[in-house]
Parts: C-alpha cells; sequence; structure tokens
C-alpha cells in the first residue's frame, strides 16, 4: 500500500496498479478533489482492501502481476455488488477491457489518459452511485413520513388506516378488512401480522372466492385418508398449517353457509374436524378475514351469517378507494418506480406534469393494483428517465377530466410551488446558455441537486443551448 489520504464522510476509491508512478499520480489527483483514496500495487493487496473497507469505486490497472484486474473485478463483484469498478488498460488490450465490462466493469479507460479524462469517467460512475442513494433515501423518508410496512399514504384516510392498524396489530383480536378490489387488504393483514404477537408464526393465505365450493371446506379444515374419492392421504386444512400464526381468509363473502357454520365453530371452540374425522383437533390461529362485498347488507339479505359477521367484526379497517385518495398517487408512484424498473431493467426516475396529472384526474376502478399496472407498462414504453403521457394507456387520457377543486389546499400547493421551482431552474439555464455549473451558482444549488431537479421536471437542457426554449 504505497498511499492513504483517507478522511471519514466522502466518497471512498480503491486505485489498483502495479506502477508506483501511476498511483501516486492518481491518488494525489483524487485526494486534491476531496475524495478518499488508497493506492495498493498489487491485487492480492486490493482484495485484502476490499474485504475490510467498503468502497465505493476501485479504478484498477487490468494487467496486474499474479492475481490480475479480471480476478480483483470478480473479488468486488461478490464483496461489494454496489461498488462501481472501472478498468484502466492499455490500447492493445481494449478487447479484454471490453470483456472486464460484460463481467461487471461499469466503463474503462485507456492509457496514456488526461487527468481530466479520468475525473470525468470517476464522476459519471459515483453519480450512479450517488442516484441510487438519492433513490433508497426518498423510500426511508416516505416510508417514515407516509407509510407503514409497504403501505404508502398521506392522505388522511390513509393515516387513520395507519392508526387502525398501529392499534390492532399488537392484539390477538380478529380483523375483517373491507375495501373494493384492488385497494391493498392482503397488504394490510400482512403488515398486522407482522407487526404482531404471532409474527414468527406462519402467515396462511386463502383466497375463499378461488377455491371451489365443493373443496373449500377441505382446504380449511383438512381431509382423512379415505374421507372422499381421490384422498389417498391425510391432509391438514389452512386452520392447522396457520397454528399460533395468523390465517387470512380473503373474499370471505364469497363462501356458503355450509361453509360459514363451520368456520365459525372452528372461531368459537379453536378446533376443528377434518372431512371425514371423528376427533377434533385444537388449533391456536388469529383470523383476518376481507371481503370486497357490504357483508353487512349480505347479512340483512340472509346470504352471510349474522353470527359469524359479528364474530369475524371485531376490528373493523375500511380501506379507502383510490379515487378517495388521490393526493396519494404521487407517492405511491415514486414507491413503485425503483421496484418495476429494476425488474424491468428500466432507469426511469420519475413521471414528468403532465402525465401526473392524467394519473390524478383518472377515476382508477381497479385502485391501486391497476395504478401499478399502468406504470409497470408506462416504464416499458418509457425511452428517457422520465414517464411522459404518450406512454400512458388510451383509456387514462379518455377518461380523465379535470380535477375537482375539493382535493385541498395541500396539492394546489404542491403544483404551484413545484411550478414556480421549475420556472427558477429555466430562468437560471436560459441566463446561463445552458451551463449548469453557472446555473447551480445562481440558484444557490450544487451541480448534483440541479441536475437531479432537471431531472424531475424533464427539462432538456440542449434545447436551452441551442436557443429553442422561450
Amino acid at each position: 500500500m504505497t498511499e492513504d489520504t483517507t478522511k471519514v464522510g466522502r466518497e471512498r476509491i480503491l486505485v489498483v496498479d502495479d506502477e508506483e508512478n501511476m498511483v501516486h499520480f492518481l491518488t494525489r489527483l483524487l485526494a486534491h478533489e476531496g475524495y478518499e483514496v488508497t493506492g495498493v500495487a498489487s491485487g492480492t493487496d486490493a482484495v485484502q482492501c476490499i474485504k475490510e473497507t467498503p468502497w465505493d469505486l476501485v479504478l484498477c490497472d487490468l494487467k496486474l502481476p499474479g492475481m490480475d484486474g479480471m480476478e480483483v473485478l470478480k473479488a468486488v463483484r461478490e464483496t461489494l455488488p454496489e461498488a462501481v469498478v472501472i478498468m484502466i488498460t492499455a490500447y492493445g488490450t481494449i478487447p479484454s477491457a471490453i470483456e472486464a465490462i460484460r463481467a461487471g466493469a461499469y466503463d474503462y479507460v485507456t492509457k496514456p489518459f488526461r487527468a481530466h479524462e479520468i475525473l470525468a469517467v470517476i464522476d459519471k460512475g459515483l453519480e450512479r452511485i450517488r442516484l441510487r442513494r438519492e433513490v433508497e433515501y426518498l423510500r426511508r423518508v416516505v416510508e417514515q413520513r407516509f407509510g407503514f410496512g409497504g403501505l404508502v399514504g398521506k392522505s388522511k384516510p390513509m393515516q387513520d388506516v395507519f392508526t387502525q392498524i398501529e392499534k390492532v396489530a399488537a392484539t390477538r383480536g380478529t380483523v375483517l378488512i373491507q375495501g373494493e378490489s384492488g385497494t391493498g387488504k392482503e397488504l394490510v393483514a400482512e403488515v398486522i401480522h407482522q407487526n404482531g404477537p404471532r409474527k414468527s408464526g406462519p402467515f396462511i393465505k386463502m383466497n375463499c372466492a378461488a377455491i371451489p365450493e365443493g373443496l373449500l371446506e377441505s382446504e380449511l379444515l383438512g381431509h382423512e385418508r379415505g374421507a372422499f374419492t381421490g384422498a389417498t392421504t391425510q391432509k391438514p386444512g389452512k386452520f392447522e398449517l396457520a397454528h399460533a400464526g395468523t390465517l387470512f381468509l380473503d373474499e370471505v363473502g364469497d363462501m356458503a353457509l355450509a361453509t360459514q357454520a363451520k368456520i365459525l365453530r372452528a372461531l368459537e371452540d379453536r378446533e376443528i374436524y377434518r372431512v371425514g374425522g371423528t376427533k377434533p383437533v385444537k388449533v391456536d390461529v388469529r383470523v383476518i378475514a376481507a371481503t370486497n362485498k357490504p357483508l353487512a347488507e349480505a347479512v340483512q339479505r340472509k346470504e352471510f351469517r349474522e353470527d359469524l359477521y359479528y364474530r369475524l367484526n371485531v376490528f373493523p379497517i375500511l380501506l379507502p378507494p383510490l379515487r378517495e385518495r388521490v393526493g396519494d398517487i404521487p407517492l405511491l408512484v415514486e414507491a413503485f418506480l425503483p421496484e418495476i424498473g429494476e425488474s424491468a431493467g428500466k432507469s426511469v426516475k420519475g413521471v414528468c406534469a403532465e402525465a401526473l396529472e392524467r394519473l390524478m384526474a383518472y377515476s382508477w376502478p381497479g385502485n391501486v393494483r391497476e395504478l401499478r399496472n399502468v406504470i409497470e407498462r408506462a416504464t416499458l414504453l418509457a425511452e428517457g428517465e422520465m414517464i411522459q403521457a404518450e406512454n400512458l394507456p388510451l383509456h387514462i387520457h379518455a377518461s380523465a377530466e379535470p380535477r375537482s377543486p375539493g382535493l385541498g389546499e395541500a396539492e394546489t400547493l404542491d403544483g404551484r410551488l413545484a411550478e414556480m421551482e421549475r420556472s427558477l431552474i429555466l430562468e437560471a439555464l436560459k441566463e446561463s446558455r445552458g451551463v449548469q455549473a453557472q446555473a447551480a451558482r445562481r440558484l444557490g444549488i450544487n451541480e448534483r441537486s440541479l441536475w437531479y431537479r432537471i431531472k424531475k421536471f424533464g427539462i432538456d437542457t440542449e434545447k436551452i443551448k441551442e436557443g429553442q426554449v422561450s
């Protein structure tokens, strides 16, 4: 190890090169730029450093004595999968550098290079890490301020739901979650389970509408061998599988009256009889039920047992439809994009103002589930880092109507502030002829913050440089 200029709190760079002059030049250059930097002269020393320190970027010569750059790259990928690796190569070994990129390196530079060239490549690589960290930070902020588990919402209806979840999760009581399809009833049930005293036990799900009526009782209670044709072995039901945990009965309103009676008995006696069985089986289960049907009305029509309804409705939670909490749409989109983008292999960072306006004007009959599907489709169609209005399905455009004035002052204020911020950025960029460093100084922010806002608002800086934006 030839030089160490590390200090706490800055981005960490490891330089690996067997030429002492090169290590000295790079460590001095990078330290002057404000990075934490350490230089080593061999692949073996590099691997040891990689095991000991969480480097942000590794700048590594491809040709090293003994353990070469490809082996160092492999060690980084295994130990520090989030780190950026840039290979240094001579002109004659460019094919090997390209092979390194295929193996996971971010980029390569060829010797000889100038200081500004290597710094540009390094800054571009680190920007990737900064963006990833910024997204993770924003996700944590959203989760802390407006979330509970995987649920997201700043609207009063959702904040009320979070309060109810906090209260009921700590108990062992039965919960009835009611809401339209796609509002997130299953997710609420999982959050209650994971934040309750039974979180170490199983969470067993059962969709009562997806099982034929003739098989539902067997699925819930299990069956003995020979109970019916095809029952060649004894099979435990969902109640037994959920012992010491939680049983989630989705679409409970679709159960036949005969099966409802069996469920009622299991809840009251805390025991079940398998189909074809004569001996009771003790079960210790917390039941969380969900339905998209108004069960109180079903009771009035004699389609649902009144005694079971009261047994399930110990702690009711009503999930609001998305059309009643449109102010949560930006937060939901923000929460969806990282996961969807990673799955689709796209680097979409946000939604342009026009597209967001369309999303917030739509009525969302499929609720949050439909919104996620629309964002997933739009992400696949997006060509840049922002989802544009043309990436949205036709029915979103056709059904969108101007928003009503009753959405509350917060959304209106947010929109006005965003428009003011965009106007100030555009003015600063025009005055600086598109030079972002000068624009950032005019605005009193750093270049990274300006770059993020340019991407956020979908501003085309090239058009500004060409004088095409008035």
